[in-house]
């Protein structure tokens, strides 16, 4: 469950880094990206632990709020599905070209 979090939150913070603080986006990359521990990220910002736990905590919701709100991430996981789909069909001579366009219309939906 922790390693689905933060594949999440990285997904997440790839698509919505552009609207986080300079701060908020620092500790995400540090604590999600770089691996550095909670009091790692204090010490280096001269705040508490607790500090940087609930600014994190607080961008994980912001995070959560945009992909609720605009779906970027959703979006692209239902565009990697019908590419996996479409690429199968391709290589599989007996799926029929009708199939193969009814894939592409189905991707272009996902937009």
């Amino acid at each position: 469950m922790l390693l689905e979090k933060t594949t999440r939150m990285n997904f997440l913070f790839d698509f919505y880094q552009a609207l986080l603080t300079d701060k908020q986006r620092s500790y995400m990359e540090l604590y999600y990206l770089d691996d550095h521990s909670l009091g790692e990220i204090a010490e280096s910002y001269k705040v508490s632990r607790q500090a940087v736990y609930d600014n994190i905590r607080r961008t994980e919701a912001m995070l959560e709020e945009y992909e609720d709100k605009l779906r970027l991430f959703e979006k692209f996981g239902e565009r990697q599905e019908v590419l996996e789909k479409l690429t199968e069909a391709i290589k599989d001579e007996t799926s029929s070209m009708e199939d193969r366009l009814a894939l592409v219309n189905q991707l272009k939906e996902t937009d």
